[in-house]
């Protein structure tokens, strides 16, 4: 398994009244550091070609984010099914895990407006990044 990690340097812009991070950014830092799996089904991430849904985005915090310190994101697949696959995602600072979130997304046909089932080499992609189960 192989654990994406990205790094990102808080931004000034994303603080809010209180000065800590706010709450709307962090599913934002999810979706970047989503990217290496968006390349799996579309791997020049052409939008004409896209094949993905977001179905649910859950985000638990559990300590402030601040602007000046520099955090990780890391990622990794939770789940696969037949057409859908689970994102599990946390944000640390300082060593400490500050939010923690899962996305569920779903391989998608645009032109029929339906589900589809993933191919083997997808989730053999997918799998790469899967967590071994304990």
């Amino acid at each position: 398994m192989s654990l994406l990690r990205e790094a990102i340097e808080p931004s000034f812009f994303e603080t809010d009244a209180l000065g800590h991070i706010n709450n709307t950014v962090v599913p934002k830092w999810f979706e970047k550091a989503r990217l290496p799996l968006f390349r799996i089904f579309t791997p020049d991430l052409n939008p004409a070609e896209w094949r993905l849904i977001v179905l649910k985005i859950e985000v638990e915090y559990t300590a402030q984010i601040h602007y000046q310190y520099p955090v990780e994101i890391q990622t990794w697949v939770s789940k696969i099914g037949n057409s859908s696959f689970v994102v599990t995602q946390q944000v640390l600072q300082h060593g400490e895990i500050c939010a923690q979130g899962s996305t569920v997304m779903v391989h998608f046909d645009y032109q029929n407006q339906v589900s589809e089932p993933m191919n083997e080499e997808q989730k053999a992609g997918l799998a790469s990044f899967q967590l071994a189960k304990s």
